[in-house]
């Protein structure tokens, strides 16, 4: 309970809740970051009229009551940067109106309940950094109004549901940081509404779709791979993937040429395919590096620990002014270091260890 709620003052005029005009029930306890603790109570349940309930970054302790079941009207749940324990209470599935579902940064155990396929307005479902093990249920995969899942950061293992497939718009899909085995479902890569694609840091492995960032894919913005097993060419078409800002496939098997020409990629800030099997380690490795010279937001590149050969490009002075990161170690360049290297005046992070450089270093 807080220092400011007074019995003395109707408790529609304490801090953090909002009442309904007419009834004068409680509609909305937004309580976010009021440094509250202890283990919420059981209590809760009795607020029949809730819509709304924000607890976020407080450190409650102990099991989500079960009681917030009764809750049947809510439909904003925020409970994310809490202490909570326990299990995900199987009946918060009876709230049925529920849109929105995050509880996030806590420490839930056990599996994801089935029976949250039964929330049939669920749009976002947020359950990222906790201990939840066992497999991604399939039956999530009919929760038609899904527009975004973070799931990163548990233990769980298994594969990627092909159900998955079957949603339609779909914008956020974050599987990062578990123990997922397999391949990415075709049907997944179908659905042409995903803007942000993250499964890094699995035991992933498979092949990319050949019409990546064209037909499939086409609205991506930020694919991450990293830290998978993943293998075979980087697919040329994704250079059309216009709205592209993140590239991320580091540490996997990749092999061959890189082929994209990424000049139409007006929005891309990062491009990291270093630790790969990148390159035939032949004087024509890098051509693809010129092209980013047009890409005029870019901050940072990852090419290190490829089979790269080649000299870098004199091109290379004429990258966004807004880089900060170029890595290129232990690759198989020589030559010197371009002399224009210098007009990137925001470059703090410059890696060029275990190449076989010769020539002075640029004196800007």
């Amino acid at each position: 309970m807080l220092d400011s709620w007074n019995e003395s003052i109707p408790f529609c005029n304490w801090a953090g809740i909002t009442c309904s005009t007419r009834h004068q029930r409680v509609t909305m306890l937004n309580l976010k970051s009021y440094h509250l603790k202890g283990q919420l109570s059981p209590y809760i349940g009795n607020l029949s009229f809730l819509r709304e309930i924000n607890l976020q970054n407080n450190n409650f302790t102990h099991e989500i009551p079960p009681e917030i079941g009764h809750l049947f009207r809510l439909q904003v749940l925020q409970f994310d940067k809490n202490a909570f324990s326990g299990k995900i209470p199987v009946n918060i599935t009876v709230c049925s109106q529920l849109p929105n579902l995050t509880i996030t940064r806590n420490n839930l155990v056990g599996e994801i309940p089935k029976e949250m396929a039964s929330l049939k307005k669920l749009h976002r479902l947020s359950l990222s950094a906790n201990n939840l093990t066992g497999e991604i249920p399939p039956a999530l995969g009919n929760l038609s109004f899904l527009e975004g899942i973070n799931v990163a950061v548990n233990n769980l293992y298994g594969s990627i549901p092909s159900s998955f497939g079957k949603w339609k718009s779909l914008v956020l899909l974050v599987l990062d940081t578990n123990n997922l085995t397999g391949t990415i479902p075709p049907s997944l890569y179908n659905i042409s509404t995903i803007e942000i694609f993250s499964v890094a840091e699995n035991q992933l492995h498979g092949i990319l779709p050949p019409d990546l960032g064209h037909t499939t894919l086409p609205n991506i913005q930020s694919f991450i791979l990293h830290e998978n097993l993943f293998s075979g060419p980087i697919p040329i078409t994704i250079s059309n993937a216009s709205s592209l800002i993140e590239f991320n496939i580091v540490f996997n098997n990749f092999t061959g040429r890189v082929l994209p020409r990424f000049s139409s990629l007006s929005n891309l800030m990062f491009l990291s395919i270093g630790s790969n099997n990148l390159g035939y380690g032949k004087i024509d490795d890098l051509d693809f590096l010129t092209s980013l010279a047009i890409c005029s937001n870019l901050e940072a590149i990852g090419i290190s620990e490829n089979n790269f050969g080649g000299q870098l490009p004199e091109s290379i002075a004429n990258f966004s002014r807004k880089l900060q990161v170029f890595e290129a170690r232990r690759i198989q360049i020589s030559g010197n270091i371009p002399s224009g290297i210098g007009n990137l005046v925001n470059l703090w992070a410059l890696a060029l260890k275990g190449n076989q450089l010769t020539g002075p270093i640029p004196a800007q």
